[in-house]
């Protein structure tokens, strides 16, 4: 059963602009993940290029390219849809991991799934 854990307030996440990181837990392994607003909508991913397993942002919390329009990994140029997390370019093998958002009354919320959890910081 998925829980739905609180991550931020709606007004943190402005189109285009810088994401909000969190820690899960990813089949067994500490990941970090992140979550953005594009056209309106929020979405998450793990922090984790298809092309070498690497954390993605090139400055903290910044995943965009200097369109806004794709994801990009720092390291080695790979492009990714917002939307959806497919490659849209470059050397990536295969899509982003995405993590499902919901956004009820100005909060913004991420659903366990069975092999995602939350990160225990005790």
């Amino acid at each position: 059963m998925s829980e739905a854990i609180p991550l931020c307030n709606s007004n943190d996440l402005t189109d285009g602009g810088l994401a909000v990181p969190f820690d899960v837990i990813y089949g067994g392994q500490t990941c970090r993940a992140f979550a953005i607003r594009f056209k309106g909508t929020v979405h998450a991913y793990l922090n984790r290029c298809s092309h070498v397993a690497m954390e993605m942002d090139f400055q903290p919390n910044r995943f965009f390219d200097t369109t806004g329009q794709f994801l990009i990994c720092s390291t080695h140029g790979a492009l990714y849809r917002p939307e959806s997390g497919a490659c849209a370019g470059g050397p990536c093998h295969g899509g982003l991991i995405p993590i499902t958002l919901s956004e009820q009354g100005g909060v913004v919320h991420w659903h366990t799934e069975f092999n995602l959890k939350p990160f225990d910081f005790t």
